[in-house]
């Protein structure tokens, strides 16, 4: 029975990658349905993604024959069967438009991924985590405990096997050591009027000063706060006559939006890191 694949690498550039790839696959009998690739010229690297099936060999087989034909090559790949959705933790505080629009798409098909359990330092979702059936796990975060809350926050992680974490409006920092553990494998959200409008309220700092785009950010986290790669932004017009409501409002679904496609993208193993960007094949 044949099973589908995605493949992706990323290598220094030379000549005959694309050959040398679709005659690795056609050896094995694989089956290419879809594939994109981008030579970055600052860089000098080769980026590619193979959607495939093959029925001649196991899951274990072509991992092990991918290793030895990537070598020569110097490629980073990985390698992904498309029938397992990506294990995935979400982490939430008090704003929840995120969370219930993940949730929402995750149980409409919309989204490859298997949301395994909701972690947040406040109360307010509990009921909506049981409406969906997905755990809910309370840890209180405060400067006293936040290490080992950071430890039992990554020991549901790694029980769960996920393979994605999403801060869907998650208002905590997290230490240096804990985007280390998460590096490549966690998503985070914020409005874009960063760096101009910090700390809390921002849609009513934007509003005071009479801004005409709001929009949102998408990015993996690093110890870098808020400057991660960036892997989606939106943006929405807006105008005098809009009210700090109208803002906010605007500004939640935009938020909803962008984190969205970031993590359909991510789920569908589109986005491929490229030092501080992302190279993502949609």
């Amino acid at each position: 029975m044949s099973t589908t694949y995605i493949l992706t690498l990323s290598c220094p550039d030379r000549l005959g990658l694309v050959h040398a790839v679709s005659g690795f696959l056609l050896e094995r009998s694989g089956n290419i349905e879809e594939a994109a690739q981008y030579n970055d010229p600052d860089t000098g690297l080769f980026f590619m993604r193979v959607q495939f099936s093959c029925a001649q060999l196991t899951h274990a087989d072509l991992r092990t024959e991918l290793e030895r034909f990537a070598a020569p090559f110097q490629m980073h790949w990985s390698l992904h069967a498309t029938a397992q959705p990506m294990r995935t933790v979400l982490l939430v505080s008090k704003e929840g438009h995120c969370l219930n629009d993940l949730l929402f798409r995750w149980k409409s098909g919309l989204l490859p991924v298997d949301i395994r359990a909701i972690i947040s330092n406040h109360r307010e979702f509990y009921q909506l985590a049981a409406s969906y059936n997905v755990p809910f796990h309370h840890i209180p975060v405060n400067k006293d405990n936040k290490e080992q809350a950071e430890a039992r926050q990554f020991e549901i992680i790694e029980t769960e096997g996920a393979e994605l974490v999403v801060l869907a409006r998650y208002m905590q920092i997290l230490s240096d050591d804990f985007c280390r553990k998460l590096a490549g494998r966690a998503i985070n959200i914020h409005h874009s009027f960063l760096p101009s409008f910090k700390g809390a309220k921002p849609y009513y700092q934007a509003h005071d000063r009479g801004v005409k785009l709001i929009g949102a950010t998408a990015h993996y986290v690093t110890a870098d706060l808020d400057e991660g790669p960036i892997i989606e932004q939106d943006v929405a017009r807006v105008d005098h006559s809009k009210t700090v409501e109208d803002l906010t409002t605007q500004g939640r679904d935009t938020e909803s939006q962008v984190l969205a496609r970031a993590v359909k993208w991510h789920s569908e193993h589109r986005v491929l890191l490229n030092g501080h960007k992302t190279v993502i094949f949609k």
